[in-house]
């Protein structure tokens, strides 16, 4: 390790994941694009729609598979990697729309763009776990806190070049600027050199073994490993439920807030506006609050809080009273994002965890189209959003029951790392 990177600071790192996640969480702002490209093109709606649906499809299968390539390569290479594909796949789409060619903006916005966004979604994580052991959940909170603002930085700047410039400059403009803000992050990522502590854990007692492991009680394993034990399958379903829950609020809040709170049109647009700030405000303060009262009781507070939520939103009747309760809902879907990078160090240690993280992202592909499908279809069966809101509500409560399961499992693995010598002993 040289000693450029030995004299990093970890709060400059924290800094550069954010400028990664801000530029890629400008996929939350897709919905601006959506006028322009049916006007100026001629595109439908559903075929506009499907680049974004290809866009995080590929983002979950390139975190997923490619997991290993930022492993092996190191957070610079794969976060320059993710600057250089998302920046070609918006610059790409400007092309193609100059050219008016949807095949060519399905393929540069949601597949090379996918991959971007996939490879810089997990890119920064595992670095940030290595410097901030004592922070876990503070310090990839900020990176993905990033993630879900980021509509509400290209939400004003692409509208403003959209009105000024045109559809195809803006993203061409918007491109240059991620590629550059994605470029200047990635550069001075760095894994901390071999032994480093952070002031304040360098007196702790077996500090290093702590730093790299898992819970004390649960070893270290490899993702291959990881993947084939019960508490991965267990965190799996954990976030497919959460993310579930959540993203069925995003799909529908507008219109539920009109049939059930009886929101004029005009106020759901109003309100549904404010759920970006939820959505990343949730993910700093839930992840900084799991470092202090333990992962594993934070999405159990998830669960609860939902299953809560869930139940009575039927049953109110005020307009704010019902959006307060989505954005309470709507922290918890952020909390769980950014909670989950340290849970799976918990669980499994920080030696490949952006591996790990990326295999357990595969849940947040499978839950985007779960969420929104079954309020769908419970909507066209029944004609209202209350059913959908009592099935999510059953799912929740599988979800606290797998919380719990997940927490026995724990302690029955420390158990058995407490036992004797030559007692019977797991990789689980």
């Amino acid at each position: 390790m040289s000693s450029i990177e030995a004299n990093k600071n970890r709060w400059l790192i924290a800094a550069s994941a954010i400028a990664i996640h801000l530029s890629i969480g400008s996929i939350y702002a897709y919905s601006i694009y959506q006028n322009p490209l049916n006007e100026t093109q001629g595109w439908e709606t559903s075929s506009v729609t499907l680049a974004f649906s290809i866009a995080i499809f590929v983002l979950g299968l390139t975190a997923a598979f490619l997991g290993k390539y930022v492993e092996k390569y190191g957070p610079r290479a794969a976060g320059l990697a993710a600057a250089v594909l998302y920046g070609l796949g918006m610059i790409g789409s400007g092309l193609s729309i100059q050219l008016g060619n949807l095949p060519l903006f399905l393929f540069t916005f949601g597949v090379v763009g996918g991959m971007g966004l996939g490879i810089g979604y997990i890119s920064p994580i595992g670095t940030l776990v290595e410097w901030f052991p004592d922070r876990r959940g503070m310090a990839t909170g900020l990176a993905v806190m990033g993630f879900g603002a980021g509509a509400l930085v290209t939400g004003p700047l692409g509208n403003f070049l959209i009105q000024n410039a045109g559809i195809a400059t803006t993203f061409f403009v918007l491109g240059g600027l991620y590629f550059v803000l994605m470029s200047l992050g990635a550069s001075y990522l760095a894994k901390p050199p071999d032994g480093w502590l952070p002031e304040g854990m360098e007196d702790e007692e077996n500090a290093h073994e702590k730093a790299k492991s898992a819970l004390s009680g649960l070893d270290s394993l490899t993702a291959a490993q990881a993947r084939t034990t019960p508490r991965f399958w267990m965190v799996w379903l954990i976030v497919f439920i959460n993310v579930s829950a959540g993203i069925m609020l995003l799909a529908y809040a507008s219109p539920m807030l009109q049939q059930i709170g009886g929101a004029t049109a005009t106020t759901a647009a109003f309100i549904t506006g404010y759920i970006g700030i939820f959505n990343g405000g949730g993910r700093i303060v839930w992840s900084t609050l799991s470092d202090y009262i333990g992962r594993t009781n934070t999405y159990a507070a998830f669960m609860l809080i939902q299953i809560a939520a869930f139940f009575v939103m039927p049953q109110l009747t005020g307009v704010w009273v019902l959006a307060v309760t989505i954005f309470v809902v709507i922290t918890c879907y952020g909390g769980g994002f950014a909670c989950l990078p340290a849970y799976l160090s918990d669980l499994f240690g920080t030696a490949e965890v952006s591996a790990i993280h990326g295999y357990a992202l595969t849940a947040w592909g499978f839950a985007g189209v779960a969420g929104p499908q079954i309020a769908s279809l419970v909507l066209e069966s029944t004609g209202t959003y209350t059913n959908a809101l009592y099935v999510m509500n059953g799912a929740l409560v599988v979800g606290l029951l797998t919380v719990l399961a997940l927490r026995w499992r724990i302690g029955q693995l420390k158990e058995r790392s407490d036992a004797p010598v030559g007692a019977t002993a797991s990789t689980d």
